[in-house]
């Protein structure tokens, strides 16, 4: 009678830990070699199990470190912030970390299969394998492509000279593959993987894009409302005032706010002190950007970006929502957690998922609302029009946590693959200018009401991925486990 082979008992532990320490690759330790060697150990971990079973578990467990660390801060806006019952807030973090954590788990079953195909296939499957797993979870159930591995790789690493070719799923796939070659542990793959990384800093010395016009003056302001205050009826005066304070002492010819910086519909500002804003910029010869929620007739509502200067006024409206957090998907279903989350305005209604750029202080600029630009693939509907990116963001729901810092890489990898400066404009931080090469040029302190003054380049042009979206890294994957597959049918007709 065969007896099943055991896994050791280190084994579940280490693969917890490996995604544990992942967290630290990203902002805002940006160590950006332990992704490479906890993804790694995860694959030697997988190489040297005997059953699917083992090989998903170890998946699983890796995936629950490497979210349970990494965005844990989803509890300090659902209790903290969204009031929510202790108890219901840690177990809705949990069984959302464990949803998130069945993607490499999946990805450990699938490559299982693979194992006798010998050392190709480990080069081959599994980054594309891993890969797939990222990109499947950036948009099923409206996605969460949060802590997709390659983001740890922006700005320094070489590999992020991937970005502007494949935007940061491709950045994944040379990153698996190193970690694939580093598991097998074989000087002549090891050097093969050396040459990805000098590939990846040849690549990062190209200027895909070309600078168009004279620099623009910016000023980015941060009002740092605390969470729990912004929404009280009686802090609306104050915030107003001070709003219009630090608008009317700034230079640039561009001026933004944060997202909803004013807690209040548009048909409910008084005209005159949005005239004073748009006095303020025409005095510059530009804009003030606006975040603040409209309202229809109707009854929906949209979370918005509006323009007041020089330019006639215009409206970005946010597509791309957060789910509880700005709607309820199936309200059939999930109708009852309004009732338990008491976040304002949760049950946005969606702006049109194709808005072009603004002509605003000479720019055009590519507007994006928060969460929105965690989804390279559609910040590139704006492109190659856009010459600026611009996002605001108001990340005070996630506190003093790192959500703030990994939201500003993700920032900084748009930059990268758009080769356009970014502009971040947020109530509490990270408000910051980003180039072309994801760089943070300036940057406000955390929790600190204050401007950022400085020049943006504009930028015309498109990089790679403009043009091709993630459709070039997922036809690379795709040709990947095809090659990995004919591999498998050459051992198999060799016996």
């Amino acid at each position: 009678m065969a007896h099943p082979i055991r896994v050791p008992r280190w084994h579940p532990i280490a693969a917890l830990l490996l995604g544990a320490v992942s967290v630290f690759g990203f902002a805002p330790f940006y160590a950006f070699v332990i992704p490479l060697f906890s993804l790694a150990g995860l694959i030697w971990l997988w190489r040297h199990q005997h059953s699917a079973r083992q090989a998903m578990l170890s998946g699983f467990l890796f995936g629950l470190g490497y979210f349970g660390s990494g965005v844990s801060w989803v509890y300090i806006s659902l209790h903290t912030y969204g009031a929510m019952p202790l108890p219901l807030a840690l177990l809705a973090t949990g069984l959302f970390c464990a949803f998130l954590a069945l993607f490499p788990a999946a990805v450990g079953g699938c490559q299982h299969g693979l194992r006798n195909a010998g050392v190709w296939r480990w080069l081959l499957a599994i980054p594309a394998l891993w890969v797939l797993g990222e990109w499947v979870r950036g948009w099923i159930f409206t996605g969460f492509p949060w802590l997709a591995i390659g983001y740890a790789q922006v700005p320094d690493s070489p590999l992020a000279g991937f970005a502007p070719l494949f935007g940061v799923y491709g950045v994944s796939l040379m990153l698996a593959l190193s970690a694939a070659v580093l598991a097998l542990g074989r000087l002549r793959y090891v050097l093969m993987a050396a040459v990805l990384w000098l590939m990846g800093w040849g690549l990062s010395q190209i200027h895909w894009t070309q600078p168009i016009g004279a620099p623009v003056a910016v000023s980015l302001l941060q009002g740092n409302i605390a969470q729990d205050m912004k929404w009280q009826p009686e802090k609306l005066v104050s915030t107003l005032r001070d709003y219009r304070a630090m608008v009317a002492a700034s230079p640039g010819r561009l001026i933004i706010l944060p997202e909803t910086a004013i807690p209040v519909f548009y048909d409910q500002v008084p005209a005159s002190y949005l005239n004073d804003l748009a006095q303020t910029a025409r005095a510059h010869g530009g804009d003030v950007l606006v975040g603040m929620p409209e309202q229809f007739p109707d009854g929906r509502y949209f979370n918005s970006v509006l323009s007041f200067g020089t330019a006639p006024t215009q409206t970005y409206r946010k597509f791309h929502l957060v789910p509880f957090g700005e709607y309820i998907p199936a309200k059939w279903l999930f109708g009852w957690i309004i009732n338990v989350l008491h976040i304002p305005l949760s049950d946005f209604a969606r702006g049109d998922a194709y808005q072009l750029p603004m002509p605003v202080a000479g720019q055009h600029v590519a507007m994006n609302i928060c969460y929105e630009d965690v989804f390279g693939e559609e910040i590139i509907h704006q492109l190659p029009r856009a010459t600026l990116l611009v996002n605001v963001s108001n990340d005070a729901w996630f506190g003093d946590s790192v959500a703030p810092w990994q939201h500003l890489q993700i920032s900084q990898m748009r930059a990268l693959e758009a080769g356009r400066y970014m502009l971040r404009a947020t109530n509490t931080g990270a408000t910051a200018i980003i180039d072309t090469q994801g760089r943070v040029l300036q940057q406000l302190p955390l929790f600190t009401r204050a401007t950022l003054n400085g020049t943006a380049q504009g930028y015309q042009g498109a990089t790679p991925f403009v043009n091709w979206g993630n459709h070039a890294v997922l036809l690379l994957c795709g040709l990947m486990l095809v090659a990995a597959w004919a591999v498998v049918r050459c051992k198999d007709a060799q016996r």
